[in-house]
């Protein structure tokens, strides 16, 4: 369950080498996956494994007893998994950096990995290579997010971004009354004051009326910021 490669209870100064190695604890339930990652860091002379776990129960005691400056961490575990427990580990003081490896992308798990204090986020199927560098990489204080995490979390923020703005803009909107809606609505489709009469069945001068109480309402100056508005709430997508 859980190696270190100091021995216990060694008060020797270590040597140069060990002073400048970076401390790797690695977390996954999977042993094989354990093992490869052991591994692989160990081919890196500047890279020391410290400790294994295969639960998220284990890391605080482990990172207490072996002080790692990397915690290489899984997200699917079975009695506290790597989310959970990377949010308990970075909100201490001094935590180590984490890096949670996982083999699959979803993005509401690295947004919450992200915000948990991780450093990286890399997919199980990153090259060798690039997960050694990425240790190196954080140790060092640089974060590092796998080229497809990054993508995709760059299309889930400027969604969200969307989301916000479209729910500031429906807020804004659920002032008027359900007649100067529609006459907003239809101010957004670009049509004239003819024919929103025509469309709504109302004279012109109550579409006027109309679209000049969803101007002031709004605090507006003309029908384009009416129809930008309208648009940035999605109300023409919903027809």
């Amino acid at each position: 369950m859980t190696s270190s490669s100091s021995s216990p209870g060694s008060s020797d100064s270590p040597d140069s080498s060990e002073q400048q190695a970076v401390g790797v604890c690695i977390v996954d339930d999977d042993p094989l996956v354990r093992a490869g990652l052991a591994m692989m860091l160990g081919g890196a002379s500047d890279i020391r494994v410290v400790a294994e776990a295969g639960d998220g129960t284990e890391v605080l005691p482990l990172v207490d007893r072996h002080a790692p400056d990397v915690v290489l961490m899984d997200i699917r575990m079975p009695s506290m998994d790597g989310l959970t427990a990377t949010e308990a580990l970075r909100s201490r003081s001094r935590a180590p950096e984490v890096i949670v490896l996982t083999t699959f992308d979803a993005d509401a798990h690295v947004l919450r990995a992200l915000r948990a204090g991780a450093a990286g986020f890399l997919l199980k199927d990153t090259p060798p290579e690039e997960i050694v560098a990425a240790v190196r990489q954080v140790a060092r204080g640089n974060p590092v997010l796998s080229p497809a995490v990054t993508r995709r979390l760059i299309t889930r923020v400027a969604e969200s971004d969307r989301d916000r703005r479209r729910a500031r803009a429906r807020e804004r909107l659920a002032v008027l009354s359900d007649r100067e809606r529609k006459v907003a609505v239809a101010v957004g489709q670009g049509r004239s004051n003819a024919e929103i009469g025509a469309v709504l069945h109302f004279s012109v001068p109550t579409v006027k009326t109309h679209v000049s109480g969803v101007l002031t309402k709004l605090g507006l100056n003309n029908r384009v910021q009416i129809a930008l508005l309208v648009h940035g709430a999605g109300l023409l997508d919903d027809r």
